[in-house]
């Protein structure tokens, strides 16, 4: 009898524990209503210090193994189809967007949260490509920098044109033969491939059809995707004339299908909603048409 007694105790203990915690951490997520200044600090002390651990760690863990220069640029926009472009206009406009909802959660104005916030990515990727720029390896891209300002802009602009995002940046991933023909440039394990594999990414614009189409009765989660990739590559020009390598056709592919805007899923669990919102970079295995220089193909769930 005692030892049942001692597991009702346990387990309230257990359930009260896991409710207030739960609840501290609703709190704790939702964004505040007006200036809340020690997180606002607390966001932007974390961001500096974090962008400026970043920076010496690649200055001292990447850059150190190659040989530096004098500041250079180069012209790199005919490489990998522009496949690393997108991915710079993915990451800039991801951390933006990031950045913006940071201060938003601390109370800060739209105003600041469009000035300080949303230039996040582009501010930390210019570094990066500053320190491109002394590495004889690489060196400053203009393209990079396009790009970067690119997917700034698709955030900043939506923003002052409908104070929301209706056309997400998102991405997505799937194995390739390619990676294992040249795991040193394309990535030896998954997560290293994700990454470097340009022939498994997708980069897609999903469209939020309901926030376009607001007097049809169309839910409000479904979006529209158009995606970009690009297959037959292993290394960023043509391989034709390098005898160490297969050689394979380089060519585009362009794809429609239908995307879930997980942000638009009403909720009142602001861990629920920060969940949603860190898989919304992610688009999700939908029926998908894919057009290249071959013809068309579909594809019952790609990813």
């Amino acid at each position: 009898m005692k030892h049942k007694r001692l597991t009702y105790i346990i387990l309230f203990i257990f359930v009260s524990l896991f409710s207030f915690s739960q609840s501290a951490t609703e709190r704790f997520l939702t964004p505040s209503d007006t200036l809340h200044k020690s997180r606002r600090n607390a966001v932007v002390i974390s961001e500096a210090t974090l962008a400026g651990i970043a920076l010496v760690g690649l200055n001292q863990l990447w850059y150190a193994d190659y040989e530096q220069s004098k500041f250079h640029t180069i012209n790199d926009n005919n490489e990998w189809l522009q496949m690393d472009k997108m991915g710079h206009a993915f990451t800039a406009y991801q951390m933006g967007k990031f950045g913006a909802g940071l201060l938003n959660w601390s109370g800060v104005s739209e105003k600041q949260q469009l000035i300080y916030g949303s230039t996040l990515g582009f501010g930390f990727l210019t570094a990066v490509e500053v320190l491109d720029g002394f590495s004889k390896e690489w060196g400053f891209s203009w393209g990079d920098i396009i790009a970067n300002a690119s997917g700034t802009g698709l955030y900043v602009g939506q923003q002052l044109l409908w104070n929301e995002q209706r056309i997400l940046l998102k991405f997505s991933y799937h194995e390739t033969m390619f990676a294992q023909q040249r795991s040193d440039k394309l990535g030896e394990g998954f997560f290293e491939r994700i990454l470097k594999d340009y022939n498994g990414q997708t980069y897609w614009l999903s469209l939020n059809l309901s926030s376009f189409l607001k007097e049809k009765k169309i839910p409000k989660w479904l979006n529209v995707a158009f995606g970009y990739g690009a297959e037959g590559m292993l290394s960023g020009i043509s391989n034709k004339n390098n005898l160490d390598l297969p050689s394979y056709d380089r060519y585009r592919q362009f794809y429609l299908s239908l995307d879930v805007d997980l942000s638009k899923i009403k909720t009142n669990s602001s861990l629920l909603q920060t969940v949603f919102e860190v898989f919304n970079t992610v688009k999700l295995p939908f029926p998908t048409i894919e057009i290249n220089r071959n013809g068309c193909a579909f594809h019952l769930f790609y990813i």
